[in-house]
């Protein structure tokens, strides 16, 4: 599995994975997500890519010394076989020095696949 930045290409499966997350299924509201990650630095959008098919997304906030997981998706085909958690620890390895935190929507998740260390800091 490769974890690959968003780029203009992919907008139409960003918003398809965007819209597997509760709440979000209005396509202006999927578009106006995506154009956030196109326009703002801070924002970073990954897609991971299995073979030859697009199965997560996962979309960060840049702090100095953190990182928050805005949004967290997985095909509903390929859920339950740790592919969010392969996407958390990708981007642990990819921000070795930042603190990995979550939002409302992403907490409940990343409690799950977190290691416990980070909960000390």
């Amino acid at each position: 599995m490769m974890l690959l930045r968003y780029k203009k290409a992919y907008e139409k499966i960003a918003m398809g994975l965007l819209s597997y997350m509760p709440g979000e299924k209005a396509v202006k509201k999927l578009q106006e997500m995506v154009h956030q990650y196109e326009n703002d630095e801070d924002w970073q959008l990954y897609l991971l890519k299995k073979g030859e098919d697009f199965i997560g997304l996962v979309g960060i906030t840049l702090d100095e010394d953190s990182y928050t997981v805005m949004h967290l998706s997985v095909n509903p085909s390929f859920r339950g076989e740790g592919v969010g958690s392969e996407m958390i620890l990708i981007l642990n390895e990819l921000f070795p020095d930042l603190v990995c935190k979550s939002n409302e929507y992403t907490q409940s998740f990343l409690s799950k696949c977190l290691p416990k260390e980070n909960d000390a800091e």
